[in-house]
């Protein structure tokens, strides 16, 4: 009886786990659910093993050159009391691995999504003009500062809206650098750690002029362009003017792509030289900064990722073709009209914080005149989106191991 017994739970475990040398992987079938499969190779690349995994700096020990890709499965079972898949390898290594732990790395299309847009990145949600009001989301500072939950529901906010505001902000020069300590680390340009945007002599940037600022992206001109901006209004011009726009670029891209897709691939393909060149204020050091890249970047899954905009730090120099040149300013001029089309108007106000994405947000600045007693005064600083996107897991996934 007990050996009946023996032979029908190795079947079950058989069922359960089962390697198909000609696929080159292992399937793991579970009671319940989809079967889950692994390519062997991966499998031995990512055992978990005291010898070929450090746990203490999650770490991979070996080595490329013991050569796993030539490793096959000798044999493989399910250990139902453990929830573990165990494999003898053909040259006698054994691996073990928690049927949690695969779950998690599962090569099924679900799991791929789920970890590229809950753990990776949130998703971006473009919007329009008219659904500004829906998707405009305000926090108060204090609350941002003090409750790491209030912090991780802003920092998800300017993932997938791509903007928010704070209010309530006290009256001090250093509220910008706060918030980008409350994140990890400021990002330091040209312009220092922090920059001051107001009325200047001598101004060495448009924005410190006050006539209308169009609608742009800050540093195209750099390779590592800032990720996220941070306006803190200390003073706001009593004038009529002084107001905030704002396009999501990546809606005018997507509008692009679906109505226009040769104007679409011309403005991914063709590279614009970005460029800033001076000095900011009589003391500062030099700068002479150039990168050439498309107005609009996707990533490795042909999602966009970045949007290049800047008329004011686009050179005169145009390092392509005169055929590409005619068509680029053709498709450029199509991207400008929808950017302007849906663009919207707010003012902030003393105390408020206007935090954006930096790649993709257009945002500009209606004509001001500064009054006696009233000088607009803006505090800003920037924050790079690996920072940002770390602190996010850190607040999402605090007992995260690997």
């Amino acid at each position: 009886m007990l050996s009946c017994r023996k032979q029908l739970i190795s079947r079950l475990l058989r069922r359960q786990a089962s390697t198909l040398a000609r696929g080159g992987y292992v399937e793991v079938q579970e009671e319940q659910g989809q079967p889950l499969k692994y390519p062997q190779v991966w499998l031995r690349d990512n055992c978990q093993c005291a010898e070929c995994f450090h746990a203490a700096t999650r770490a991979r020990k070996s080595h490329w050159e013991r050569g796993p890709i030539n490793q096959k499965v000798s044999q493989v079972a399910y250990n139902q009391e453990k929830k573990q898949l165990e494999i003898l390898w053909q040259d006698k290594h054994k691996s073990s691995f928690d049927l949690a732990w695969l779950r998690e790395r599962d090569f099924g299309e679900a799991a791929r999504e789920r970890y590229l847009s809950e753990v990776y990145k949130p998703r971006a949600e473009i919007w329009g003009k008219s659904e500004f009001e829906a998707v405009r989301r305000e926090f108060q500072y204090e609350d941002v500062i003090q409750k790491d939950a209030v912090l991780k529901d802003w920092l998800e906010a300017l993932a997938i809206q791509g903007f928010a505001i704070l209010k309530g902000a006290p009256n001090d020069v250093n509220v910008a650098r706060h918030l980008a300590n409350r994140i990890g680390y400021i990002k330091r340009t040209t312009y220092g750690d922090v920059f001051e945007v107001k009325s200047k002599p001598n101004a060495g940037n448009y924005a410190y002029l006050m006539t209308p600022l169009p609608l742009h992206t800050d540093m195209p001109y750099y390779e590592y362009k800032a990720g996220i901006n941070i306006l803190h209004t200390l003073v706001q011009s009593s004038s009529k003017g002084g107001a905030n726009t704002l396009t999501d670029g990546f809606n005018v891209a997507s509008r692009l792509r679906k109505d226009f897709p040769e104007d679409f691939e011309v403005l991914r393909t063709v590279p614009v030289n970005w460029f800033d060149i001076g000095h900011d204020g009589d003391q500062a050091q030099p700068f002479h900064s150039l990168w050439r890249s498309p107005v609009i970047c996707l990533d490795v899954d042909g999602a966009i990722t970045r949007i290049n905009q800047n008329t004011t730090k686009r050179d005169s120099r145009f390092s392509v073709s005169m055929d590409e040149a005619i068509a680029w300013y053709r498709a450029y001029d199509r991207f400008l009209e929808l950017a302007q089309s849906e663009a919207v108007e707010f003012k902030t106000q003393a105390g408020d914080v206007f935090v954006f994405n930096n790649l993709r947000m257009l945002h500009g600045r209606t004509a001001y005149e500064d009054a006696p007693g009233n000088k607009r005064h803006l505090v800003g600083a920037y924050v790079d989106w690996d920072i940002i996107y770390s602190k996010l897991r850190t607040l999402k996934f605090p007992n995260a191991k690997d």
